[in-house]
């Protein structure tokens, strides 16, 4: 496949761009295009939970407290962070003085409405959930954020109302997409609440079967490795051509996401849009060709339904 995005690049390019042109400069990407804020902010005095706990405050958790602290949607002094790692502990206190500090799961856990569960998946064991407390809120939330972890094995949490949720890598700056399902005990406040948390991180989308959210693991979970490998193939295809590698990856940069802002902006299928760029019997019509053939779409497909 990365042969073909070459080969279609070679197609593309006018013997004039053989060689940089000294006029070409690089250029920043504007932070307009960036906004990590969620769609769905409390004011400053309120807050959505007497207490929310966070066990296991890696990246994509930190990513989650500046915008639910900075918003006001949960003051930084309610929430309570247990993580087995000293230097995560230090990392997050540095980010926010007022947060709390549990020495144990159990004690961060105590009479908190919501539990954020961030630890790696592979730590899930009966000894994992030994050090939850006997007797929890049966009006308390867990929401999971594990990989791969379903609702069924969060069970021994002793948790009546579970959330999973399956978050991608852009959530760290706020532009990812969530999907999540839950128990059907969760009330509509409950739903709600749970969707402001997951705004944070972006787009959030709710389904019924939690078959979904395991779906979604191949299509938004691992689809920014697909484009991260996109975005090297065609700067090197850039570089290649002649191109500054600096001036390759702001060309790349700039037109995968704006192109994403257009398709996000015009609501218009993709075949349409690409059939906007595609002139009979133009260059892109040949470097289309060459994608097709070297089993562009195909391998798409392959890699997303193998994991689903």
């Amino acid at each position: 496949m990365l042969s073909s995005i070459l080969t279609a690049s070679r197609r593309i390019a006018a013997p004039s761009m053989r060689q940089a042109s000294p006029w070409m400069r690089s250029t920043a990407i504007s932070s307009s295009w960036f906004s990590t804020s969620p769609s769905g902010s409390a004011p400053p005095s309120s807050r959505m939970y007497d207490k929310i706990a966070i066990i296991g405050a890696g990246k994509m958790v930190q990513a989650m407290l500046a915008p639910l602290v900075n918003t006001g949607l949960q003051p930084a002094d309610k929430i309570a962070v247990y993580d087995v790692s000293s230097s995560t502990i230090k990392t997050v206190k540095k980010m926010f003085p007022d947060i709390q500090r549990a020495q144990t799961i159990e004690d961060a856990t105590t009479d908190a409405g919501l539990v954020i569960l961030g630890v790696k998946p592979q730590n899930i064991s009966p000894q994992f959930f030994n050090q939850f407390p006997d007797t929890v809120d049966p009006d308390a939330t867990l929401l999971s954020i594990l990989a791969g972890t379903q609702i069924a094995d969060l069970k021994p949490s002793r948790y009546q109302k579970i959330v999973r949720a399956m978050p991608n890598t852009p959530a760290q700056i706020g532009q990812g997409v969530s999907v999540w399902s839950c128990t059907p005990n969760l009330s509509t406040d409950d739903r709600d609440n749970v969707r402001n948390v997951l705004e944070t991180f972006g787009k959030e989308i709710f389904v019924d079967d939690e078959k979904f959210v395991d779906m979604s693991t191949s299509l938004s979970g691992s689809g920014p490795a697909y484009i991260f490998l996109l975005m090297e193939a065609m700067i090197d295809a850039g570089v290649h051509m002649g191109f500054p590698r600096e001036t390759a990856t702001t060309l790349c940069y700039h037109t995968l996401m704006g192109s994403t802002m257009f398709a996000m902006k015009t609501g218009e299928h993709p075949a349409i849009l690409r059939n906007m760029v595609t002139s009979p019997a133009g260059t892109t019509a040949s470097a289309i060709y060459e994608l097709e053939n070297g089993r562009f779409r195909t391998v798409i497909l392959d890699v997303s339904t193998s994991m689903a």
